[in-house]
């Protein structure tokens, strides 16, 4: 019998190829992680220091951009809420289309597992903070507890090393994806001011000329930057909030390349010297100069990227190293000695926590049984039970997102800084489950015992 052919010197085997994007995004998760992480403590640090009102000062502080008969005045808290976060979901937009398109979400197979452990994980603590707060104005921040902060739970698996399976990883990256898809849903039909129709059509025409840029092939991403700077503003003025402006633009970047990798290369191979000659000798007559080939190459090389995956690679280290810490660190930093005990009487911070710690349990750990029991999918190869269950507690950790809603459901309120604290404890608790979990999991699996 002949044997398979051996893959070639420096070929990608097939699953590497695969998981490329995956391990990428995930190494910039955990290192934005840890920035986060960071970020976070230097601003608890800062709001309870003896320079606690410099805090406060600092990001309430008026910046305008424009003139006053055109243009914007915002606190500094709010550019970076309202701005600086509407380029973090543009990057969610982008992981959100390229999963879909060709990743864990691609194949409705493949999809349902974690698609469904997100809907669990979703709607088991909505419903346990409304069991807090049901029949208060409290209520309206039952989005709060629906949250997972991909970088800080992908932050603890890798913290974990070898003793989470890649599968775990994957899964979970996939469900904290599905959770952004329905955050972003949540803060546009609930977390809603009121509409002005002027500026939603503007919004819409812009968003219309988007799409068009995108049907008619157009690769350039100034044209992309210039459209979907004018759809934030539009969106901003209309009532919806901005950042849902970075979502809509991401659906329109295309995904796919102008020109396939063989044929960029083939443009290469012509503009190159061949093998063996004397790159230093008088080029043959017709052939471009070192400048002109060097132009075609660039070229050839960037229409054979995606301009999805371009924005993607060039815009996600700015998002997980500068914009999510910047705003942990504009609104993160919450008196302790000043507002526990509000936070230890409170319903808000007691369905938060209950939410994010038990609810996120219940509800992935129950629509995964479901779902596995049903016949509808199967657990990840080398994944037991134990590791999902590792893997709620980890989904469990709300931070960001968890925040974010909490401006949007308590602007300006006391509850506001309650709800900050129960996002803490909850999120510092669910990471210390997940930990133990997972560490009993790989023990388990280590010493080849059921797990």
């Amino acid at each position: 019998m002949v044997g398979r052919r051996p893959p070639a010197a420096g070929a990608t085997p097939p699953l590497e190829r695969i998981l490329a994007p995956f391990r990428e995004f995930f190494g910039a998760e955990v290192a934005g992680g840890i920035v986060l992480l960071a970020a976070t403590l230097v601003a608890l640090g800062w709001a309870n220091s003896p320079w606690a009102a410099s805090y406060g000062a600092l990001w309430q502080t008026p910046l305008a951009v424009g003139t006053e008969a055109v243009g914007l005045r915002k606190p500094l808290q709010l550019w970076i809420n309202d701005g600086l976060m509407a380029i973090f979901f543009f990057v969610v937009g982008l992981e959100i289309k390229r999963e879909v398109l060709h990743g864990e979400l691609a194949s409705p197979r493949r999809a349902l597992l974690p698609v469904l452990a997100a809907l669990g994980g979703a709607v088991f603590p909505a419903l346990i903070y409304l069991a807090f707060n049901l029949g208060t104005d409290a209520a309206r921040g039952w989005g709060i507890a629906m949250a997972t902060d991909i970088a800080f739970a992908l932050g603890l698996l890798a913290i974990l090393g070898s003793r989470v399976p890649t599968a775990l990883k994957v899964f979970v990256t996939a469900l904290a994806i599905v959770d952004d898809i329905l955050a972003v849903l949540v803060i546009g039909l609930f977390y809603t001011a009121n509409l002005d129709l002027r500026w939603l059509a503007v919004a819409a025409a812009a968003l219309g000329l988007l799409g068009l840029a995108n049907r008619l092939g157009v690769a350039r991403l100034d044209v992309y930057a210039v459209l979907a700077v004018g759809l934030w503003l539009a969106v901003l003025q209309s009532g919806i909030h901005a950042t849902l402006a970075g979502v809509m633009a991401a659906m329109t970047i295309p995904a796919r390349a102008r020109r396939t990798p063989d044929e960029a290369l083939a443009t290469v191979a012509a503009v190159l010297p061949r093998p063996g000659s004397d790159a230093a000798a008088p080029a043959p007559a017709g052939d471009p100069d070192p400048e002109e080939a060097l132009r075609r190459v660039r070229a050839a090389a960037e229409a054979a990227d995606a301009p999805l995956e371009r924005l993607e690679h060039t815009l996600h280290p700015w998002t997980a190293f500068a914009i999510v810490p910047l705003f942990a660190l504009a609104n993160a930093g919450v008196t302790i000695g000043d507002h526990l005990a509000a936070t230890v009487a409170s319903p808000v911070a007691y369905g938060i926590v209950a939410g994010l710690v038990v609810g996120k349990q219940v509800g992935i750990l129950g629509a995964t049984w479901l779902a596995v029991r049903s016949g509808l999918a199967s657990l990840p190869s080398g994944v037991s039970w134990l590791h999902v269950w590792g893997g709620s507690w980890a989904a469990g950790i709300g931070f960001t997102m968890s925040l974010f809603i909490a401006e949007l459901a308590f602007p300006g309120q006391v509850r506001l800084e309650v709800a900050k604290l129960g996002i803490l404890a909850a999120s510092v608790t669910a990471a210390t489950g997940g930990a133990v979990v997972l560490g009993l999991a790989g023990r388990r699996r280590r010493a080849g015992g059921p797990s």
